[in-house]
């Protein structure tokens, strides 16, 4: 069974060269300082995905991007601040339990075998960066998909027509007049087509095919909503859910054997008390002095694998108030 959403944009543009699987991805440039950044995803369990970049293949990432879904089996992102040849790109790939892997680093390649960018010019079917945004269901069938493929490209043709026609008033389409040319009659213009916009189960609103490109750049430009086709005629608003990013304590945190370390510099200085609890917020226990700059707690301390919170507090005041995860042996 195909997904439940395939990308709308595959469907209309032409096609890509493949990506690879994570932890491999693939980095291709066509000029204009940017960087196409894709990659396929086959881990269940991942948690993030971030996409860092630097002039030295060896030290000085920064992440550029946290991806916002990372569990989307294809996904990319086009850096568009490549400003030199000189990049290399890796991802940091986070799974849940705590589990991390670096990607082997890559620099951009010239892209000579995919054609041009659809969203490469103003006015085309779906801006940068936001493709995995207008989907359509999976119970569609293939000729409805057509269908709709070619009546949304028509509109957005017309669109883009009468904007030009708004700013120079002598325009003149050539396949208009050609078809004018071949054709005295003038043929009956059919009935507009409206689609019909649903949140969830409720009816928003509906707009005209032509009012279409407009709505669909409100939508991608400015939001992170996404557009998903139901049918023929009906969209679905979709709603962007952030996904928490956990970033672990400074002082905290958990060590690749799964215990806690806790890191206080000025231990011998200060007087650090820490309060571990269960999930539902009961007390598991606590070091009502540490006496240690760095102090090792064993993780079947624990008990049990998962989320523990803790409170740190320095000199009797509330410092820190953070979570930890054990994973299982």
């Amino acid at each position: 069974m195909n997904r439940l959403w395939v990308c709308l944009l595959l469907l209309i543009s032409v096609p890509s060269l493949a990506q690879d699987t994570l932890p491999r991805f693939t980095v291709t440039t066509r000029g204009y300082n940017k960087a196409i950044i894709s990659w396929t995803n086959n881990y269940r369990n991942v948690a993030q995905i971030s996409i860092q970049r630097s002039t030295d293949s060896t030290k000085g990432f920064r992440t550029i991007l946290n991806v916002a879904d990372p569990t989307v089996p294809q996904n990319g992102f086009v850096d568009t601040k490549s400003y030199s040849p000189n990049l290399f790109y890796r991802l940091f790939i986070m799974l849940e339990g705590g589990q991390y892997v670096f990607s082997p680093v890559k620099r951009p390649y010239w892209d000579t075998v995919a054609g041009a960018r659809p969203d490469s010019r103003e006015g085309n079917f779906t801006g940068e960066n936001n493709n995995h945004r207008i989907v359509v269901a999976d119970n569609m069938s293939q000729r409805d998909v057509e269908q709709l493929k070619t009546e949304l490209r028509e509109a957005t043709k017309e669109s883009e027509k009468q904007s030009i026609k708004a700013t120079n008033p002598y325009y003149k389409d050539p396949a208009e007049l050609k078809q004018n040319a071949a054709k005295p009659a003038t043929p009956v213009k059919p009935a507009e087509k409206f689609f019909v916009v649903k949140k969830r189960d409720s009816l928003l609103f509906s707009i005209p095919e032509k009012g279409f490109k407009k709505f669909r750049d409100s939508i991608v430009y400015k939001t992170k909503d996404t557009l998903a086709f139901k049918n023929l005629d009906t969209i679905v608003l979709r709603p962007y859910i952030p996904r928490e990013i956990y970033k672990p304590s400074r002082f905290v945190f958990t060590d690749r054997d799964g215990n806690v370390v806790i890191d206080l510099y000025d231990a011998l200085k200060k007087d650090y008390e820490v309060k571990f609890f269960e999930d539902d917020q009961s007390l598991l226990f606590e070091i009502k002095k540490v006496r240690d700059p760095m102090l090792l707690i064993d993780k079947v301390t624990f008990l049990h694998s998962g989320w523990f919170r803790f409170e740190l507090y320095e000199d009797g005041k509330l410092k820190e108030t953070h979570k930890v995860f054990i994973p299982k042996d």
